[in-house]
């Protein structure tokens, strides 16, 4: 009786207690989980970013399990289920906000046809650009043009346009040569 008795009293404690138990090994599980999503060989960069932004999920969810068992009323937390909501179709579909550049890295990670190194032709509409993927980051994809020129693309357009992987890296852009019309010949 006394088990019971302590368990009636302490199960807020014993919950949380066995989340914080749980917690490394779903963080475990979790990578296993990703690593196993990730189609060919991934920059430990983008791996270490994609991993942390994970961990951070899972540490949220974690968080709210752990406020059910200690009381917070449903209501409170369905205004929070339904801000993380709207936090996720912004992230999903607004257009420039931020957590849709950390959803399109995610998709970019997990998908893994563009990497680092390739040589890319990212089409809009009747315009087009060509370079080399020199850094994937959290907010933005960053391209070396043949001119050497850098380009940074957000990765949520990158996601949004078609992109063409390219075999062989494009010849360099020709520079017009200016016909003098007007004065004097030299």
């Amino acid at each position: 009786m006394d088990f019971v008795e302590f368990f009636n009293e302490q199960y807020h404690l014993i919950v949380t207690v066995i989340a914080v138990l749980l917690y490394p090994l779903l963080r475990k599980t979790t990578k296993k989980l990703l690593l196993k999503a990730i189609k060919g060989k991934a920059d430990p960069h983008r791996e270490y970013r994609a991993e942390l932004l994970l961990n951070i999920i899972l540490a949220i969810v974690m968080l709210c399990l752990v406020l059910v068992f200690w009381g917070i009323e449903l209501r409170g937390l369905l205004v929070l289920g339904s801000s993380i909501f709207a936090m996720l179709g912004v992230a999903l579909f607004a257009a420039w906000s931020l957590l849709s550049n950390l959803t399109a890295f995610l998709l970019m990670f997990i998908q893994n046809d563009c990497r680092v190194g390739f040589w890319v032709r990212v089409i809009d509409g009747a315009n087009f650009l060509e370079g080399r993927i020199i850094e994937m980051g959290l907010m933005n994809v960053v391209l070396e043009h043949v001119d050497g020129h850098k380009v940074i693309y957000p990765n949520n357009i990158f996601v949004t346009r078609p992109v063409m992987v390219l075999k062989n890296p494009p010849t360099a852009t020709k520079v017009p040569t200016i016909k003098r019309i007007l004065g004097p010949k030299k």
